[in-house]
């Protein structure tokens, strides 16, 4: 069995000191590919880096909408030249986030609307991070696709099934993290089980989120299992067949190497 965490922070301090031993489970756990996530211009170059040092390792630049009001002036071409990086995979995570509000909501949109546009000039997939921000989020994908056809994913989903049946509309793919295993999310179950199998993606959004039984402990890319696991008992198929689509889709999106 193979699984691909498509989100994962592996440059966060909370792997500083033994990012090789986490490596190390991943691979015992079956997971051959982590997608690293940048979330500034500092945190990309380092993705990037992580992408370098280990083979399964992808890095995806961008600057997260929190941070998107602190953006240095030389920031923006920092994440344009990372992009061109053959360890790049994605652009992202970008989007939009009402919950924390840490940026003027015009300011999220405008860096969204940057990465929108530097993913489809260079033709690599986009990241959206969404937090209380669904119907803005989908109104401006409308916008983009007016442009062209769209190609990324909704990072953690947990929106619901309406925003889904949106997504899904516009050409996206759904990723979903450990608050799929959450006792509480039902309807977020209920939802996972009408998603396309073609469109399904897992991941850890490690050190957060982690599922269930590992709640409340750091995340960790090998602890995407949790998560596959759930999904599948949410649609009645078996572990093997969530891990075999759901790896087979993020080698299609984010062109990754058969490993």
């Amino acid at each position: 069995m193979q699984l691909v965490d498509t989100h994962a922070h592996l440059d966060e301090d909370a792997f500083s000191t033994d990012v090789e031993d986490v490596m190390a489970r991943a691979g015992d756990a079956g997971v051959v590919t982590i997608l690293t996530i940048g979330i500034t211009a500092d945190t990309s170059r380092s993705a990037v880096a992580l992408a370098e040092r280990f083979d399964n390792v992808y890095a995806v630049v961008g600057i997260q909408p929190n941070y998107a009001s602190q953006v240095q002036p030389d920031d923006w071409n920092t994440i344009e030249e990372l992009a061109a990086h053959p360890r790049v995979v994605g652009i992202g995570e970008t989007g939009l986030d009402r919950y924390w509000d840490y940026a003027p909501i015009e300011v999220q949109a405008e860096y969204f609307d940057r990465h929108l546009e530097l993913s489809r000039r260079i033709d690599k997939p986009f990241v959206i991070h969404c937090r209380d921000a669904e119907a803005d989020v989908v109104a401006q994908l409308q916008r983009a696709a007016e442009q062209g056809p769209l190609n990324g994913v909704m990072h953690s989903f947990c929106g619901d099934a309406e925003t889904a049946a949106a997504c899904l509309d516009l050409g996206l793919h759904i990723s979903f993290a450990g608050m799929l295993t959450f006792k509480k999310n039902d309807e977020l179950r209920a939802t996972a089980a009408t998603i396309p199998a073609d469109r399904l993606l897992v991941e850890t959004d490690a050190p957060y989120l982690a599922p269930v039984p590992n709640r409340g402990k750091r995340n960790e890319p090998a602890n995407v299992v949790h998560t596959a696991r759930c999904l599948a008992d949410a649609r009645g198929v078996e572990l093997a067949e969530i891990a075999a689509k759901t790896t087979e889709n993020a080698r299609r999106l984010f062109r990754l190497p058969v490993v």
